[in-house]
């Protein structure tokens, strides 16, 4: 949790430097993107822990994890304050606005590949099986013609 807390952090100050730099939030891109991926990659982190021990989450971990979220929650309002003020107008909703629609799209992405994954599945189950049919259905002709060649 420390190394998503140090890249939100990082990018967040390069957020910082390319506004007092620039004056215009819009060259610090790359930055916004890797602090959100870093909030994002914090939080599935704590979720992969919490199914990994089945619900019985380590009170060390929830309180790393909600120190680690407060900190990047203060940043993001930081990030919010920026936007709103050297950007232009309107700039924080439609980040917001984007953001959800990205969420939105990563979800129907993960959807379809784990739907495409299980016909994968499917699909050799099925080609296992009739491979394994034909086979049981070569030894059983190949049987009956040897039993028909021995009488």
């Amino acid at each position: 949790m420390l190394a998503e807390l140090a890249a939100a952090n990082a990018a967040f100050q390069i957020v910082k430097q390319a506004v007092a730099n620039s004056g215009d939030v819009l060259k610090a891109g790359k930055a916004i993107s890797d602090f959100v991926t870093a909030k994002d990659d914090l939080k599935k982190k704590h979720d992969k822990k919490k199914r990994s021990i089945f619900g019985n989450v380590e009170k060390e971990t929830d309180l790393e994890t909600f120190l680690a979220l407060e900190e990047i929650n203060k940043k993001e309002e930081e990030l919010k304050q920026i936007m709103i003020y050297t950007g232009r107008p309107g700039l924080w909703n439609d980040w917001i606005r984007f953001q959800a629609e990205a969420r939105v799209n990563r979800q129907k992405e993960k959807e379809r590949l784990k739907k495409r994954r299980q016909e994968i599945i499917e699909i050799t189950i099925l080609a296992t099986a009739i491979i394994f049919g034909i086979g049981l259905l070569a030894v059983f002709t190949w049987f009956v013609i040897h039993l028909k060649n021995l009488q």
